[in-house]
């Protein structure tokens, strides 16, 4: 028995000793990367093509080095501002709707993102967060990470460990909906960030986890190369059509309605569950509760939820540049966001 303890410890050390390992790796190289100036606080570093924090850098590490994925992994993937909470609440509720009732859903107990572990924070190799070895299957997990940037255990074979369910959206809405939410994250103390600064950045493809287009491309791409393995939405679709995405979604899963669920309207029962009024509405998304430890608030999540609210904020000239550069970016790749 003693000796069984003993090995269990020096597993533990073993483990340590690895997330050890990243992290020195990680310190070495951070100092080597190009930088330019975040929308908050923080610097952005170009990482393998990509505009990525430190902790963005740190979480595709740690994964690349210590994440075992398996074959029933379901993946929310986003670029930032595209619909992360409302994607995470849907497949969460698409994947739990045998198991709670709608009245008394865990949606109005608790934010999304509480729900549908962010991967990139829960893989830190520390006691302080939730193991993700330690939840159980299927494990419903969200990242902002490119697509290129995942282990190739997690993308290469059609047969492999890990299904992604993406969302992408107009990034002229994009650029608005990120813009607002960066200056609720600025300090009292920096001036607000202006709306011409944020176009420029963000049309330079020097945004969290962007260049946008670059982030989208690398997605669709790979739906059109393993359909089993990673669904593309469209935000546009999604709330025009939501009943139909739902099913989408729920099929692509392996998890389709039945006829019994069709009839009694579970489908509408989780639209409306999900939907930006109710997510909206709840006590626990309109909390704000920022600290230092923790800049972002429940209520930070939820603004409008609308399609074209650019052009409340946007110049002629800045969506026709935008627009331009969106054409270029996927010209001649069958994807568009008409």
């Amino acid at each position: 028995m003693e000796n069984s303890k003993f090995f269990g410890i020096q597993k533990e050390l073993e483990l340590n000793e690895g997330y050890q390992k990243t992290y020195k790796k990680m310190n070495e190289l951070l100092p080597t990367l190009p930088r330019s100036k975040g929308w908050w606080l923080d610097q952005l570093l170009q990482y393998q093509g990509f505009w990525l924090s430190n902790h963005g850098i740190r979480g595709s590490m740690l994964i690349d080095d210590h994440f075992n994925p398996r074959p029933t992994d379901i993946i929310v993937a986003t670029s930032p501002k595209c619909g992360t909470t409302w994607l995470r609440a849907l497949v969460f509720s698409i994947i739990n709707r045998n198991s709670f009732d709608f009245n008394d859903h865990p949606l109005s107990k608790a934010n999304p993102r509480d729900l549908v572990h962010f991967l990139e924070a829960h893989i830190r190799g520390d006691r302080s967060t939730v193991s993700i070895d330690g939840l159980l299957s299927p494990r419903l997990l969200s990242t902002h990470l490119p697509y290129s940037l995942f282990p190739k255990c997690m993308t290469d074979d059609a047969s492999s460990a890990c299904r992604f369910v993406y969302i992408c959206r107009d990034p002229k809405d994009v650029l608005v909906s990120k813009w607002h939410f960066a200056n609720k994250l600025r300090p009292k103390e920096l001036p607000p960030l202006p709306l011409e600064e944020a176009f420029e950045l963000f049309s330079n493809g020097v945004s969290h986890y962007g260049p946008f287009w670059d982030h989208v491309l690398g997605y669709w791409k790979a739906s059109l190369e393993w359909p089993k393995k990673v669904l593309c939405l469209k935000y546009e679709d999604v709330k025009k059509e939501p009943s139909g995405c739902v099913r989408k979604v729920a099929e692509y899963l392996g998890v389709p309605f039945s006829p019994e669920e069709e009839k009694n309207g579970i489908v509408e029962e989780i639209v409306k569950l999900c939907s930006f009024e109710s997510l909206s509405n709840q006590d626990v998304n309109k909390s704000d509760t920022r600290s230092r430890q923790n800049p972002m608030s429940n209520s930070d999540f939820f603004r409008k939820g609308e399609v074209g609210d650019w052009v409340n904020h946007l110049s002629p000239q800045m969506s026709e540049i935008l627009d331009k550069i969106t054409e270029q970016k996927f010209q001649g790749t069958g994807f568009s966001f008409h």
